[in-house]
């Protein structure tokens, strides 16, 4: 039977019970809440992909220009051929190419401010026009438009912005990570890392088809920057692959600005890139 004194033992170790447990429940959060807080979850892929792309961003903050001797070997329309070249670029889109000959230079080819010249010392021709991915295709035999053909030289993602943002994907095939970007315009860039280093650009089209493909090999240090002396790119469209071999690559190192602009010589005849028949005499 309860009382009034049960009922007042009752009430006492009830709040005894209740006040030992929030001693309790003050003592562990006291002691350390960490050791009952259900640690936050990682996602280990995307910390990896995310860390990939930071490193990308850092290497395009610091590489600004290339200079150096190359063995380019061309398959195409054209032929299959090897030519020795002078390589210069800087960014954002200048540019120049010189093919060399047993006798010398063969062809001169710069980029700089929306103009492309091509000087033909054989026939002492100087060509001026619109620097666009038509004419550095038909004379440099890389189908891209000033700016992107300098990233693409360097060894950097297509675009800087894209940098800025977190990828929409990634997999992984075979022992290389690839990082996937979707653009507004329904183009995909893939990037693929092996080693912490980028061996990978592929542009695809909105269809899916491969609008190019870059594939970097070869890394060295090059004055605490690892480089890529092997570039090899191909290009659906136009049914055409591109393979470099940097022979002494110079990053960063000083280029004056003249280098990149071409001026006629005594006798020197000046032809309009957009005259019809003016790129063939150009190229020979």
């Amino acid at each position: 039977m309860w009382n009034s004194s049960t009922r007042d033992i009752s009430f006492k170790r009830r709040g005894m019970h209740a006040w030992l447990a929030c001693a309790l429940a003050a003592a562990i959060a006291t002691a350390g809440f960490s050791a009952c807080a259900v640690p936050p979850v990682v996602n280990v892929p995307q910390a990896q992909a995310n860390s990939l792309a930071f490193a990308l961003a850092d290497r395009d903050q610091r590489l600004d220009s290339l200079q150096t001797p190359a063995v380019m070997e061309y398959s195409g329309a054209n032929g299959h051929f090897k030519a020795r070249e002078q390589v210069v670029v800087r960014r954002p889109a200048s540019l120049r190419v010189e093919a060399m000959s047993p006798l010398g230079v063969a062809l001169v080819v710069t980029a700089e401010g929306g103009q492309v010249a091509v000087f033909d010392p054989s026939k002492n021709t100087l060509a001026r026009g619109a620097a666009t991915a038509a004419t550095l295709d038909r004379f440099a035999r890389i189908p891209m438009a000033p700016q992107q053909a300098v990233r693409l030289l360097l060894g950097l993602a297509p675009d800087s912005a894209m940098l800025g943002f977190a990828p929409s994907g990634s997999n992984d095939v075979g022992d290389m990570k690839v990082l996937t970007y979707g653009r507004p315009d329904g183009t995909t860039d893939e990037l693929g890392f092996s080693d912490r280093h980028l061996v990978l650009v592929r542009n695809k089209l909105p269809g899916g088809e491969t609008g190019y493909e870059v594939r970097y090999s070869d890394y060295r240090d090059i004055g605490g920057i690892e480089f890529p002396y092997q570039v090899e790119a191909s290009f659906p469209a136009a049914g055409t692959t591109i393979k470099l071999r940097y022979e002494r690559p110079i990053v960063d190192g000083q280029i004056d600005d003249s280098l990149f602009v071409l001026s006629p010589g005594p006798g020197t005849r000046q032809l309009n890139l957009g005259e019809p028949g003016a790129a063939a005499a150009a190229r020979g």
